[in-house]
């Protein structure tokens, strides 16, 4: 007989994101045909952070899960490479290296990975192969270990939000075409696009939410009116740069701006849906995230936790 057997880790993520009221977590478990199970999504409000963590830690259990965070818009950088003739095992140095002179802080002090960008399996001519680098500043990621380990919550995994977005893109791609996805929040607003699972596309929209929920329809509109210039300018770029992939429709993440997704459709060529979560997840034990508003807030870790891959920032 073995005594103090450690426990076995369930099969899903606990999925933490530092935001700027409070804390989201939400514990989620997955398997192949079926909907993602939302197990717990709990907020909890305030701005001590590590207080939160070892509270969010305690309540929902984190030594029985592997746990992701993600890190705020301004902690890391997204670029796009060129991808570097070399072995995989060689891959991160060699993308250091490309960075060196595009970064606002010194390559040494940074943690890099990639995300690569497939090209058409299709073309005559082998098309130019680009992938995404994203790094971060060590200092950034020692903290959030640091409080992490503080709190008693293992943590397994640190991404960014544009993969988050990207995950839940995914799973409304019809076959054979990609997606883009529209979600605005506290960072402002990120507009991505998927296909086949990858991400192809990731912009930000610098543009506080406060804005596209005034009161004055004068205002709001001249804010609407900003969005659809970008998401234009930015899809017919798209098109022109990935000529292979063909969008389906635009989906606007669930929140609390009124009206959006009207002003979209009439101003744009590509289609324009919004996406109720609850079509995607199973949230028989999390009913709360029926609401739209809640949806919102807990957009990031929901993609968070759907995370397939082992590897980590």
């Amino acid at each position: 007989m073995r005594f103090f057997r450690k426990a076995k880790k369930r099969e899903g993520w606990l999925a933490i994101a530092l935001q700027r009221d409070g804390l989201a977590a939400i514990s989620m478990q997955t398997a192949p045909d079926i909907r993602p199970q939302v197990r717990q999504a709990v907020f909890y409000p305030g701005k001590n952070a590590a207080e939160l963590l070892e509270k969010a830690g305690r309540d929902l259990h984190a030594h029985a899960y592997r746990s992701i965070t993600v890190l705020s818009n301004g902690e890391y950088q997204i670029l796009s490479v060129d991808a570097p003739n070399v072995a995989a095992d060689e891959l991160k140095t060699a993308v250091r290296w490309r960075l060196k002179d595009m970064l606002d802080f010194h390559v040494d002090d940074a943690t890099i990975d990639v995300l690569d960008l497939p090209v058409d399996p299709q073309a005559a001519v082998r098309a130019q192969h680009s992938m995404f680098a994203i790094a971060a500043r060590n200092s950034v990621i020692e903290a959030r270990q640091k409080l992490f380990t503080a709190a008693k919550v293992e943590l397994a995994v640190i991404d960014i939000p544009e993969v988050a977005q990207r995950n839940i893109s995914a799973l409304v791609e019809p076959p054979g075409r990609g997606v883009a996805m529209l979600s605005f929040g506290d960072e402002g607003g990120l507009l991505t696009v998927s296909y086949r699972g990858e991400l192809y596309l990731a912009r930000r929209i610098d543009l506080a939410l406060e804005q596209l929920l005034d009161e004055d329809l004068e205002r709001r509109h001249a804010a609407f009116d900003r969005i659809t210039l970008e998401l234009q300018r930015s899809l017919d770029n798209f098109e022109r740069q990935y000529s292979f992939i063909s969008v389906a429709k635009l989906v606007l993440a669930p929140s609390s701006v009124k009206g959006l997704d009207d002003y979209l459709s009439s101003n744009l060529y590509t289609p324009v849906d919004t996406l109720d979560l609850a079509t995607l997840f199973d949230f028989e034990r999390a009913p709360e995230l029926l609401d739209p508003l809640a949806q919102q807030r807990f957009l990031v870790p929901l993609g968070a936790a759907l995370r397939h891959e082992e590897t980590a920032l």
